[in-house]
């Protein structure tokens, strides 16, 4: 019998979305790539690389691979038979809002019934399916303050294979939809994060339901809220060391982000491709007191929230055990060694 061995992981890859994380912080402050290379192996950003490593943002089968981002390509990748683990959660809002045009009647949830909401279609896959995800579970979250349902609205699905040039004037990465709100195609789009707010205010579009101020935490379950820092099983196993440095480094960068919340600001600015508006607008004033990811009770019931939606809509091949998903121990020992 053959015993074939996979070869050593010889470099540490890193992938993050464009919004408030330790981690990134951490990555801008040079201490990743220090840990990395206290180690022995170099760091690499995963958007960095070409086209045939980038996926595996979405996919999660790079061997050496730690993901900080978005929880339906996460979910999606774990139901999909990825060998991930979960260590760890960040809770950041960012602005989540319903917006509706300069001169609609609706101002509240009450009023999005009947009418036509634009929601992203499918992508080629489930992961790369989240702008739908979150534009429907947006609009559920805002349905369930009037006591509505997906069922009393007419879903518009947007075309995100449009190009840029008769899209949105900002990026595609953060808003879906405002071409066709601004031409009457559709009455109600779901917006979230610092790009977003900034091209509310580019159109003059209003915002029908503010999901920040009008729900709880459990209302306000979406992508980003709460994310997800997951790591291939293999890296995990073989080298716990650099996984709990990661975590390490990212502890200590939210420690240093409650003092320095002007230089916090800059990063995220350029992290999240909006100005110093956006990112106020988007995330507040104290969003850099909150940074530390936790494995806490709490959020693994949240994330069990989006879990379920996500499942019951589609996006998920299967459903999974999300606790026996979790793993615990690097997070732990990453706090005992900053103690």
């Amino acid at each position: 019998m053959t015993v074939t061995h996979e070869p050593a992981i010889d470099t540490l890859w890193y992938t993050r979305c464009p919004v408030p994380t330790a981690s990134g912080l951490a990555h801008s402050l040079g201490w990743l790539a220090d840990n990395a290379g206290a180690h022995g192996l170099p760091l690499e950003v995963l958007q960095d690389a070409g086209p045939d490593i980038a996926v595996h943002h979405f996919d999660h089968r790079l061997r050496g691979l730690i993901r900080e981002g978005g929880n339906v390509p996460a979910l999606a990748a774990r139901a999909a038979g990825s060998p991930t683990r979960l260590i760890g959660l960040t809770w950041i809002d960012e602005a989540q809002a319903i917006l509706v045009g300069p001169d609609s009647p609706v101002t509240g949830p009450a009023g999005l019934a009947g009418k036509r909401i634009g929601v992203p279609a499918w992508a080629a896959d489930q992961a790369r399916s989240f702008p739908r995800a979150m534009a429907l579970h947006g609009f559920a979250n805002a349905l369930r303050l009037a006591g509505l349902t997906l069922a009393d609205v007419t879903v518009v699905e947007l075309d995100v294979n449009r190009t840029p040039e008769v899209r949105d004037t900002v990026s595609r990465r953060t808003t879906w939809g405002v071409t066709e709100l601004l031409a009457g195609e559709v009455d109600a789009i779901y917006v979230k994060g610092a790009r977003a707010a900034e091209t509310a205010r580019q159109h003059e579009l209003q915002v029908a339901v503010d999901l920040d101020t009008g729900t709880d935490r459990r209302g306000r379950v979406n992508n980003g809220t709460p994310r997800p820092i997951t790591v291939h099983a293999d890296l995990l196993e073989s080298r716990p060391d650099l996984v709990v440095g990661f975590l390490a480094a990212s502890l200590r960068a939210a420690d240093w982000a409650v003092d320095h919340l002007d230089e916090v600001r800059t990063v995220l600015a350029r992290e999240t491709f909006s100005g110093p508006e956006g990112v106020t607008s988007a995330y507040g004033d104290d969003f850099h007191l909150g940074l530390h990811p936790t494995l806490s009770a709490e959020r693994i019931e949240l994330l069990g929230v989006q879990k379920q939606f996500l499942y019951s809509h589609g996006f998920l091949a299967t459903d999974f055990d999300l606790d026996s998903w979790v793993a615990h121990e690097p997070l732990e020992q990453a706090r005992r060694q900053l103690s």
